[in-house]
C-alpha cells in the first residue's frame, strides 16, 4: 500500500468517526476536489524499491501463458528456509536470562502494567480488598472552554480518585475518552480528537491523563431549506436562526430546528414536519454545507371538537364553550394548549389529551378544515381540602371542605365546608357552576351559618348569597377580573350602647346587598409578585330590609406595588382606603363596620384591634379607614426573610383623615413550596398603648398582600 493510500484510508476513519458521534448532527465529509493539479503534489519515495518489489515476486514455472499458477502454499514454501531434522543454531547469547527474557511472547497492546489487586492465598476471601489510588490530569481543551463542563461529567473526576480495581479506572479513562469527543463535536470540532491513557508513577500509584487535541472548528457555509410554498413566504426561514458564519454548534442548531418545529403550527401548518438535517462537512474550508427539508403540510382551519374515553367527565358540546378560538379561525397550536390546560384546571381527569385531526376537506378560502380530538380518561371528582392559619387577637382558626366537583354536569359543583376556631366556628353549603356558559365565568349560590366572636362583636348570622365572578386561579392569572350578586343576612349581634359605659344589647339585623367588584392586576404571579401591580375596587351598597329601608354604601379601594431590586430582593407596598357613607355608625349591624388591625392589616395588633373603643377598650368599629404598608422581601433558595412597616387607622368618620396613625414594625420568615410561600411573621406596635399586646404573631399560606 502507497503512501497516499494510506492517507486516504486515515480519511476515510474520521468520516466513520464523525458519522458514529451520538451528537444529533449528521456530519459528511467533502471529498477532495477532482480538479486540484497533481504537479502541486509533493513526489513521495516508494515504500519498496521497484527492483526489491520484483525479486519478491514469485517465479512462474512456465512462460506459457496459459499455464497454470502455482498454488498459494508452494509460494510460501520458496520464501521459507528449509526446515531439517536438526534444530537451527540461534547465535550464541551474551546473557542466558537475556535469551529467555527475549523468548517470552509480547502481552497484549490494551494491557496496563499496574499492581495487581488480588488478595494473598492465605487471607480472608472475605476481606474488603484495598482501594486503588489514581491522579487525573486534563490537558488539551485550551480556549474551547469546554474543561469546565467535562469536569462536571468526568468518571474519573466523579471518581475522586479512588478505584476498586485498575480496571475500573481504566473503564473510566476510556468513557472520558468518548466524553471529550463527544463535547468536542457539540461544539464543532469535528476534527478534535482525544485519547485517554494510564500511567505508573514511582511510587506505585496511577495517572490517568486525557489528551484533547481540538482541532479548528466548522462553521456554517451554505444554508439550503428544503420545504414547500407557506403564507407568509420566509415562514420556515424567517423562523431558523441560523445563518452562515455561525459556529457548526449542535445546541444552537437543534433550537432553531426547534423554533420552525413551533412557528409553523402557530400560523396555520398543524401537520408540518421538520426533517433529519445533512451537514457536509469540508475539511479544506473548514465549513459544513447545511441542508434542512420541512414538510409543510396543508394550512388549515379550526372546525369542530371530538372527544372519547371510556370514562368521560362531560361532552364535547361543553369543550365548546371552553375553547377561546372560533371555528374558521386559521390554526394556532397555542389555542390549543390553552385548551388543553383549561380542561386540567377543571381538576376532573385523571388524563386528558388534546390532538389535531387531519380531514382532507377543504374550506371556501383555501384551507383544510382540522377537527380537535379529546381523549379524556375521568379522575375522582372527589376532594377533601382544608387550610389552618394563627393571628393574636383573631385566634386559631381552620377551615376544611368536601367538594363534589361533578354532581351536576357539566362542571357542577357541590361544596359542603366548616370553619373551627377559638372564636370563629360555621358551617356552609355552595353550588357551583364553572365555565358557566363562557370560559372563565362562575356561577355561584349558597347558604351559610356562622358564629364569631371577637372583642368588637358577637354576632350569630344566617346568609344566603348568589353571585357571577370571573376570577384569577393559580393556573390562569388574569388582568381584569369581576364579581357580581346579592346577598341578603340575618344576623343576631351585640351591640354596645354607650361607649362611656360599655353598655350592651343584642339587636338582629335584617340586611340585603348588591356586591360589585373590578379588579386590574399586572403583576407576574397570584401567591408569590415580584414585580407589577394590582388594584381593586370593592362597591357594596346595603340598606335595612326591615322597617324603614336605610340605605348606605361600603367601598373599598385596594392598590400594592411589587419592584424588584435584585434577584433576590423585592421592595413591596399597598394602600387601602374604605368608607361607608349614608348612615350613622350605630345604624350599622357591628359585624359590617370597618375595622383594622391583624395580618391581613396593619402588623402589631391584634386582630380589629384599631380605631374607636368603648369604656372596657374594645374596639367599636368605624365608618372609615386607611391602611399602608412596606416590606422588603429578600430571597435565599426556598427560603427568604421579610421586614416591613405597617400603619393604619380607623375613624367615625364617613371619609378616612389621615390623623392619628398607629405603626407596626416586624420581621417574617418564608418557605418557598410548589403552592405558595408559607408565611411567619411576628410584629409590635410603636408607641403601644395599654391593654395592646407586646408583640404579635401571623402564620399562613401567601404573602401577607
Amino acid at each position: 500500500m502507497s503512501r497516499r493510500q494510506a492517507i486516504h484510508v486515515r480519511r476515510i476513519l474520521a468520516v466513520a468517526l464523525m458519522t458514529a458521534s451520538p451528537l444529533p448532527l449528521m456530519a459528511q465529509t467533502a471529498a477532495p476536489a477532482a480538479s486540484a493539479p497533481a504537479a502541486q503534489a509533493e513526489p513521495e519515495e516508494p515504500i519498496l524499491p521497484d527492483d526489491q518489489f520484483e525479486e519478491r515476486l514469485p517465479k512462474a514455472p512456465s512462460t506459457d501463458p496459459n499455464a497454470p499458477l502455482p498454488s498459494i502454499d508452494s509460494w510460501i514454501d520458496q520464501q521459507m528456509p528449509a526446515q531439517s531434522s536438526a534444530p537451527a543454531e540461534l547465535p550464541p547469547a551474551t546473557d542466558p536470562a537475556e535469551e529467555r527474557e527475549l523468548a517470552q511472547p509480547l502481552p497484549p497492546l490494551d494491557s496496563v502494567t499496574v499492581p495487581a489487586n488480588v488478595a494473598a492465598a492465605n487471607e480472608d476471601p472475605n476481606a474488603k480488598l484495598p482501594e486503588v489510588r489514581y491522579a487525573t490530569s486534563i490537558e488539551g481543551f485550551g480556549k474551547t472552554g469546554l474543561e469546565d463542563e467535562f469536569r462536571a461529567a468526568s468518571a474519573l473526576v466523579d471518581g475522586d480518585g479512588k478505584a476498586e480495581t485498575a480496571a475500573m479506572v481504566q473503564a473510566r479513562a476510556q468513557e472520558d475518552e468518548k466524553l471529550a469527543t463527544r463535547l468536542l463535536y457539540s461544539q464543532g470540532y469535528y476534527d478534535g480528537t482525544a485519547l485517554a491513557s494510564l500511567d505508573q508513577t514511582g511510587d506505585g500509584t496511577l495517572k490517568a491523563v486525557v489528551s484533547v487535541t481540538p482541532g479548528k472548528r466548522y462553521k456554517i457555509g451554505d444554508i439550503v431549506v428544503n420545504a414547500g410554498p407557506t403564507i407568509p413566504p420566509d415562514l420556515v426561514r424567517g423562523n431558523l436562526p441560523l445563518k452562515t458564519g455561525d459556529y457548526v454548534i449542535a445546541t444552537n442548531i437543534e433550537g432553531a430546528e426547534a423554533n420552525v418545529a413551533l412557528k409553523l403550527p402557530e400560523n396555520g401548518y398543524a401537520f408540518a414536519r421538520v426533517g433529519d438535517r445533512d451537514i457536509l462537512l469540508d475539511p479544506a474550508t473548514v465549513t459544513g454545507a447545511y441542508t434542512l427539508p420541512v414538510e409543510v403540510g396543508p394550512r388549515g382551519t379550526f372546525r369542530k371538537i371530538t372527544t372519547s374515553g371510556e370514562k368521560q367527565a362531560f361532552g364535547a358540546d361543553h369543550m365548546e364553550v371552553i375553547r377561546r378560538y372560533k371555528p374558521g379561525q386559521i390554526y394556532d397550536s397555542r389555542k390549543v394548549d390553552d385548551l388543553r390546560k383549561a380542561l386540567v384546571a377543571t381538576g376532573l381527569f385523571s388524563s386528558v389529551a388534546v390532538d389535531p385531526v387531519r380531514t382532507n376537506e377543504v374550506g371556501p378560502d383555501g384551507t383544510e378544515y382540522v377537527d380537535l380530538h379529546v381523549e379524556q380518561e375521568a379522575g375522582p371528582p372527589r376532594t377533601i381540602a382544608g387550610e389552618a392559619g394563627y393571628g393574636t387577637g383573631q385566634g386559631f382558626r381552620a377551615e376544611g371542605t368536601w367538594t363534589h366537583r361533578n354532581m351536576f354536569p357539566p362542571e357542577g359543583a357541590l361544596i359542603l365546608g366548616a370553619v373551627a376556631g377559638t372564636q370563629e366556628q360555621g358551617a356552609s353549603a355552595t353550588f357551583r357552576r364553572s365555565n358557566a356558559g363562557k370560559r372563565d365565568k362562575t356561577f355561584q349560590t349558597g347558604i351559610t351559618l356562622n358564629h364569631q366572636n371577637y372583642d368588637a362583636y358577637e354576632a350569630y348570622t344566617a346568609g344566603l348569597n348568589i353571585g357571577w365572578s370571573r376570577q384569577s386561579t393559580p393556573i390562569f392569572q388574569k388582568r381584569w377580573t369581576y364579581s357580581y350578586g346579592a346577598e341578603i343576612l340575618l344576623t343576631n349581634e351585640q351591640v354596645v350602647t354607650n361607649l362611656l359605659t360599655a353598655d350592651k344589647t343584642r339587636r338582629t339585623y335584617f340586611i340585603g346587598a348588591l356586591p360589585v367588584q373590578v379588579g386590574y392586576d399586572r403583576s407576574n404571579d397570584l401567591l408569590n409578585p415580584t414585580k407589577g401591580f394590582r388594584a381593586n375596587l370593592r362597591v357594596s351598597p346595603e340598606g335595612s330590609l326591615q322597617g324603614n329601608f336605610s340605605p348606605y354604601v361600603r367601598s373599598t379601594f385596594d392598590l400594592s406595588g411589587y419592584y424588584p431590586v435584585s434577584d433576590g430582593l423585592v421592595i413591596a407596598a399597598r394602600t387601602r382606603l374604605g368608607t361607608i357613607n349614608g348612615v350613622d355608625r350605630d345604624d350599622v349591624a357591628p359585624s359590617r363596620r370597618i375595622y383594622a388591625g391583624g395580618g391581613g392589616s396593619v402588623r402589631g395588633f391584634g386582630y380589629q384591634e384599631l380605631g374607636p373603643k368603648d369604656a372596657n377598650n374594645d374596639p367599636v368599629g368605624g365608618r372609615s379607614v386607611n391602611e399602608f404598608a412596606v416590606e422588603g422581601r429578600y430571597r435565599f433558595g426556598n427560603y427568604g426573610v421579610v421586614a416591613f412597616v405597617d400603619a393604619g387607622q380607623v375613624y367615625e368618620s364617613q371619609m378616612p383623615k389621615f390623623s392619628d396613625m398607629r405603626y407596626g414594625v416586624g420581621l417574617g420568615g418564608r418557605f418557598y413550596t410548589n403552592f405558595g410561600p408559607f408565611r411567619a411573621d411576628i410584629a409590635m406596635p410603636i408607641n403601644r398603648q395599654p391593654g395592646e399586646s407586646k408583640f404579635a404573631l401571623y402564620i399562613g399560606i401567601g404573602q401577607a398582600f
